[in-house]
């Protein structure tokens, strides 16, 4: 699905263009999935205590919050080459909000599993924020503009490390609600923001740079809709799209088991929290825990912007190449911090896994759009399901009776270090590939800056 129009450049400042409009709902509408959806995590301490949640169930609730999301990534993929990431956006927000509020209302373990897994299913707005930002800029600039939306809306799994705890203390100490109660209002009040930012997402974007997909499919402007299920089945025959699948879980799956374990790990497994009062821990925790969601501040956007300078340079292969040793520095950072018993040598060691992860992230999707655009949404959809995919095997080690953290953090980088080299295996050799980076207007012959902070203009 081609349309014209894409920018060239990303200007941060300026609201006017519906591209820059798009940008800027869709990271911050994935901030508040993201929040939502691991809003609950930096929490466990205390529902763990009033559920009385075994390490078995603990660990299934990790695995339940990310498996339904699998399903649900590859579903709106296609959604979005039907309706439009507009109505696809809107639609997800409103409905993912009823779980966010509903886990207020259970009182056993069975009830909390089933709708923490139903909140997994906001999960699925990564890929209609790649998808939106992916058909609103060029291909000098798409690697940083998916990179910068994606680390900024991941920055909502740090902060809500840090913001829970807080919020919670705020319901418990300055509202002088109970423990129970107190959670369960801070999931009310994010449900409440979900919902809002649904609405508005409605109301402040449009489909693509000329208008929204109906109209423009009305006007002719666009080819007719595909068959239910065409672009799905592209997709899915691709070897390429699977590859980017196994990495995107080495990547993306391990930061999403991260923001569902890092607070319970640092106060488990660090002596320091142990002379700690519960909300004191959750808080020092939390804070602790958020560094290394707060790394998407920059550092996914710099993947991504790395990965196309490298594509400028020396092609597809340049991002391949440079989305190895991003991996590959992953999987090393991440045993290396998993040894660390120590928080002085803990943290330091959590910051520079991170980075490599984010950038990771980063430097999947800034190939993503070149595998295939007749099909782009369905390809979005199963390479950001590979997150979640990746994130459920990962789970499975967390629901191990007996197993230690530290060990089950040193399988996954190993794992990770191995996934590295499947991306070497990418291979961009038809022509069409290549035209499919090279051919557009934007970029032949007229390398542009691929991002500017400018005034808003009208």
């Amino acid at each position: 699905m081609q349309t014209s129009g894409r920018m060239d450049r990303i200007e941060l400042l300026n609201f006017s263009k519906p591209q820059m409009r798009a940008f800027h709902m869709a990271w911050f509408a994935f901030f508040v999935c993201f929040f939502a959806w691991f809003g609950i995590a930096p929490l466990m301490q205390v529902v763990r205590g009033e559920f009385g949640l075994t390490a078995r169930q603990v660990g299934w609730c990790v695995i339940g919050s990310v498996a339904i999301t699998v399903l649900a990534r590859i579903f709106v993929g296609w959604l979005c080459d039907r309706i439009g990431p507009r109505l696809a956006y809107s639609g997800l927000l409103l409905i993912g909000s009823l779980p966010v509020m509903a886990i207020s209302l259970v009182h056993s373990f069975e009830a909390f599993l089933i709708l923490r897994v139903l909140i997994g299913m906001i999960g699925a707005s990564f890929v209609i924020t790649q998808y939106h930002t992916s058909k609103m800029f060029s291909s000098n600039c798409v690697g940083t503009a998916n990179a910068m939306t994606a680390g900024w809306g991941n920055l909502g799994g740090g902060v809500t490390q840090a913001a829970m705890p807080l919020i919670f203390a705020f319901f418990a100490g300055y509202l002088g609600y109970t423990a129970s109660m107190s959670w369960r209002l801070s999931m009310v009040l994010v449900g409440l923001v979900c919902a809002a930012t649904g609405i508005a997402y409605f109301f402040l974007t449009q489909d693509f740079p000329e208008g929204n997909l109906r109209q423009l499919r009305a006007a002719g402007k666009l080819p007719p809709q595909q068959q239910s299920l065409a672009s799905l089945r592209e997709a899915c025959g691709d070897r390429r799209v699977w590859t980017l699948f196994l990495i995107y879980g080495a990547c993306f799956g391990i930061e999403l088991t991260m923001d569902n374990v890092a607070v319970l790990y640092f106060v488990d497994y660090f002596d320091y929290f142990k002379q700690l009062s519960t909300t004191d821990a959750l808080k020092t925790a939390g804070l602790i825990a958020a560094m290394f969601g707060s790394m998407n501040l920059f550092a996914r956007a710099l993947g991504g912007w790395i990965a196309d300078k490298c594509g400028h340079r020396w092609g597809l292969d340049g991002r391949v190449k440079w989305l190895f040793l991003a991996l590959f520095g992953e999987g090393i950072g991440l045993i290396c911090f998993s040894q660390a018993t120590v928080l002085w040598a803990a943290i330091p060691l959590m910051i520079v896994f991170a980075l490599f992860v984010k950038m990771s992230n980063g430097a999947t999707y800034a190939i993503v759009p070149f595998v295939n655009r007749r099909a782009l949404g369905a390809v979005s959809g199963v390479v950001g399901a590979g997150g979640n995919a990746g994130a459920v095997v990962a789970g499975l080690l967390f629901a191990v009776e007996g197993l230690n953290w530290h060990a089950a953090l040193f399988i996954m980088g190993a794992v990770v270090t191995l996934v590295s080299f499947l991306s070497l295996t990418l291979s961009f050799e038809s022509e069409a590939d290549l035209e499919t980076e090279w051919a557009l207007p934007d970029v032949a012959n007229q390398p542009q800056p691929a991002f500017e902070i400018a005034a808003a203009v009208s």
